[in-house]
């Protein structure tokens, strides 16, 4: 009978400890993210959605909590779901959305694959397609080929734009929007 209730005694103050530690645990919620670590997740998320490819390129700036998204994407489902990606991130609040979708065109598709093969058959960008989310994204709206994304230095970047420009098949001049990651330091 003792061992009995004292089995009943132990096993209520198991109870309330863990109940204690339950409500503990919620009033300990992390902190808020800030604005930069707003955008850091942000930009996770939209790298690990799985549509998310070379022939899209899209940017945040984020000021309390409020997230401006910026860029471009070739099909347009694709541009409401990362706004609904970007609305689930903890500690957003609004979310301005200004993602140009750019029109369905057989003949830009083409562009971009033939833009792509050469690009990253080059030796000097090949590196760039083992990549999850490749680092040079290909856009091309109406015939007209920008480039974004970050290369590692100057050399890479002129020798995307070159590449891009050889391929042949667009309008005018390839834009290259490229940032190097580690500018050449100048003496």
């Amino acid at each position: 009978m003792k061992l009995r209730m004292l089995g009943q005694v132990t096993m209520a103050a198991l109870l309330l400890g863990w109940g204690a530690a339950g409500a503990a645990t919620k009033e300990s919620a992390p902190p808020p993210l800030s604005d930069a670590g707003i955008a850091r997740r942000l930009a996770h998320e939209v790298n690990m959605y799985p549509y998310y490819t070379i022939w899209d390129a899209v940017s945040f700036q984020v000021a309390n909590g409020q997230v401006a998204i910026q860029g471009a994407v070739n099909q347009p489902f694709k541009k409401s779901d990362i706004e609904s990606i970007v609305r689930h991130v903890p500690g957003v609040t609004g979310v301005t959305d200004d993602v140009k979708v750019m029109p369905l065109s057989p003949f830009d598709d083409r562009i971009r694959i033939a833009v792509a093969r050469a690009i990253y058959s080059d030796p000097a960008l090949s590196r760039y397609a083992m990549l999850p989310v490749p680092g040079i994204h290909i856009l091309v709206d109406g015939g007209h080929v920008t480039l974004t994304g970050v290369v590692n230095n100057e050399l890479e970047r002129s020798v995307a734009g070159m590449r891009a420009s050889g391929a042949g098949m667009s309008f005018g001049p390839v834009t290259n929007n490229l940032v190097v990651e580690r500018p050449a330091k100048r003496s």
